[in-house]
């Protein structure tokens, strides 16, 4: 049982008594009685209001309710460095549905909880992604997703141009550059194209079918997840 789950259950189980053993609560979760006691005491940290203490027992205090959400102080901070990463680094709906989903989860914590989060000392960029390669990070997101074929004009380490018909696989991210994995209909091959090189896009209305040996785990296993020049 994931941490989390079990932080839960066990608030579950103290509110479901008028008073609750620690053995009676580390038997239901199958955990040892030192589990128990730290989780309790990592809760009341966190502002749920359980009364009791260890070799006694639990109950929870009066006019309690369950919150929406509930995470530990590191994962409260985990989110908000990844929400301002993922702000500057991901295609503009995906940054859009992050910005929204990071309001709601602030609307429900604690308010220690949320000035912890606003105070995290991790930072990303301001400039993050060009909009035009942030545009057609989206387009090639979607189309991956809708499994829809799409032309491509892409410029090599030479600059020199190509065109392309590609089945879109999965966009990677590796430090300030994305690639596209696609298997390619002019080299008959599976090939990475660096967003930033593609000069113009079109999502074609024709839709592809996954096919043995054209799959994402049937490139990642063949390269090994190493980026191969298109």
């Amino acid at each position: 049982m994931r941490r989390a789950d079990r932080l839960f259950s066990l608030v579950q189980l103290i509110r479901g008594k008028q008073f609750t053993t620690a053995h009676l609560l580390a038997s239901r979760l199958e955990v040892s009685l030192r589990t128990i006691y730290r989780d309790v005491a990592d809760l009341q940290k966190q502002g749920v209001p359980i009364e009791g203490e260890a070799g006694v027992g639990y109950r929870m205090g009066a006019h309690f309710d369950l919150p929406p959400l509930m995470f530990t102080h590191d994962e409260a901070r985990a989110m908000a460095a990844a929400s301002r990463i993922a702000q500057q680094w991901l295609d503009p709906a995906l940054a859009l549905a992050m910005q929204g989903a990071m309001s709601r989860i602030l609307s429900v914590l604690p308010a220690s909880m949320r000035v912890e989060m606003e105070r995290m000392p991790v930072y990303a960029q301001l400039q993050g992604l060009r909009k035009e390669e942030a545009s057609n990070l989206q387009a090639l997101r979607e189309a991956a997703q809708r499994m829809q074929l799409v032309a491509l004009t892409y410029q090599d380490a030479d600059q020199q141009p190509t065109e392309r018909i590609v089945s879109p696989l999965g966009c990677f991210y590796w430090g300030k550059v994305w690639t596209l994995a696609a298997w390619c209909d002019l080299r008959h091959d599976f090939r990475s194209f660096r967003i930033d090189r593609i000069s113009h896009l079109q999502v074609l209305d024709t839709h592809f079918q996954h096919r043995t040996g054209r799959t994402l785990q049937d490139m990642l296993r063949q390269q090994s997840c190493r980026p191969v020049s298109a």
